[in-house]
């Protein structure tokens, strides 16, 4: 998915329905859901937002790699999900209150390199997990994370997280559903339908794990933008604020000691028939430890401020493309494929090819593959390595991607052995 940070306008416009970003489909006129994508691309599970501020955290531009012998494998998993959907990449989460062994460990969080930041249901939390609200006064922060599909409404609050041996300290969270901000703001509301419990989010939550530290960067700093931060008072009343940088949402990875510049998705490849579950590795820091150099890997810069690289596909350049493993489908524009709702259905397995342009200019070319979408979703399988969806105008490199291949997510402004982020390579 493809947060709406960043200029990450990515539209998640399935949402509530089962297919594209974050989430798979149940049957050939399943609508996609999944993760947030570009404009136009169907996608459904973790936050895209209609407004874009500017860059994300700046950390640090040293030209040296700290090295680290911290722990650093999260397993992931791709299994039966909510709604039958398909391609919902997970892990498991531990929150702590800060600084304490009070803590929780949420399963079925969708992992989601198109976002920035750790949302995580209410309802998933054990009572007796209390976490501290971000906000000043006697207020509560309210964040609006909006989808294409929908919006998850709920409060910023401190937590530690805990993965692998890793630990984010006392970080800015959002808590979907919240009863501390029961009201929705009208233009949150507005942004499509709401996204706060497990039938329509299809996960416990959303790990995003992108190309930036702060799910809103400088933009919301500096101004009140609407559909982003609101300051709540003790009745429930919700305005729009600016939002220190400090206390955005915030991605884990770029919050850890050591292992801090980005992550690797490491999944094995899969038949074209499709797996019941697949089982991999989510391998934090790039070129920290010797499980995570990027070796032979052929690096795509991203655009600083936008996050997007450019994908040429027959004959056609997408300027917005993006590598998303909340995004379960293929997403772009083939008025030669057959369609079957959202997603295309040739009667037999289609091989393509298409080149991803870095903002440099540097390309790498890859080819994939196109399912019958319509078989593929009345099998028992839930992971797909050639589900594809329509997109008009941006091309979405989602989940099937990432099967059989070492996919880098790099963190901007980080330094890694090819160089700051943001970029990907694989």
């Amino acid at each position: 998915m493809k947060s709406s940070s960043h200029l990450y306008a990515l539209l998640l416009v399935c949402a509530a329905l089962a297919g594209c970003g974050g989430g798979g489909g149940t049957s050939a006129d399943s609508s996609p859901a999944g993760s947030a994508s570009p404009p136009s691309s169907p996608s459904a599970a973790s936050p895209s937002g209609a407004s874009a501020p500017s860059g994300a955290a700046v950390s640090s531009t040293a030209t040296s790699v700290p090295q680290s012998s911290t722990p650093n494998v999260q397993p992931i998993t791709v299994a039966a999900a909510p709604g039958l959907t398909r391609n919902m990449l997970t892990t498991s989460v531990t929150v702590c209150q800060p600084g304490t062994s009070n803590c929780a460990t949420i399963n079925n969080i969708q992992v989601d390199t198109g976002s920035h930041g750790l949302r995580i249901l209410a309802s998933a939390l054990p009572a007796s997990l209390t976490l501290a609200a971000v906000g000043s006064g006697s207020g509560v922060t309210g964040e609006c994370a909006v989808f294409g599909g929908g919006y998850a409404w709920g409060a910023v609050r401190s937590a530690d997280v805990r993965m692998a041996g890793q630990l984010a300290a006392a970080i800015p969270i959002q808590l979907i559903s919240d009863p501390a901000v029961p009201n929705v703001p009208t233009d949150c509301a507005g942004s499509g339908p709401a996204m706060l419990n497990v039938s329509s989010l299809r996960a416990n939550g959303i790990l995003g794990v992108g190309l930036f530290a702060a799910d809103c960067g400088s933009g919301c700093v500096n101004a009140a933008l609407p559909r982003w931060y609101y300051s709540c008072d003790a009745g429930g009343a919700c305005l729009a604020s600016t939002q220190a940088l400090a206390q955005q949402v915030s991605n884990p990875v770029s919050r850890f000691a050591l292992d801090n510049n980005g992550v690797v998705i490491d999944l094995p490849a899969i038949a074209d028939a499709g797996a019941v579950s697949v089982s991999g590795s989510m391998i934090f820091g790039i070129g920290t430890q010797a499980n995570n150099t990027l070796g032979g890997a052929s690096v795509v810069k991203a655009n600083p401020v936008t996050g997007y690289v450019a994908t040429s596909s027959a004959g056609q350049t997408y300027a917005q493309s993006y590598l998303d493993s909340g995004s379960n489908g293929l997403f772009f524009s083939n008025s030669q494929l057959p369609q079957c709702g959202y997603w295309y259905c040739p009667s037999s397995t289609q091989t393509a090819s298409a080149s991803i342009i870095g903002s440099d200019g540097v390309s790498n070319t890859v080819s994939f593959a196109i399912g019958n979408s319509t078989a593929l979703f009345g099998s028992s399988n839930n992971a797909f390595n050639n589900l594809a969806g329509i997109a008009s105008n941006s091309f979405g490199w989602g989940l099937p991607f990432f099967f059989g291949r070492r996919v880098y997510t790099a963190i901007a402004s980080r330094a890694t052995s090819a160089g700051p982020g943001p970029y990907y390579a694989f």
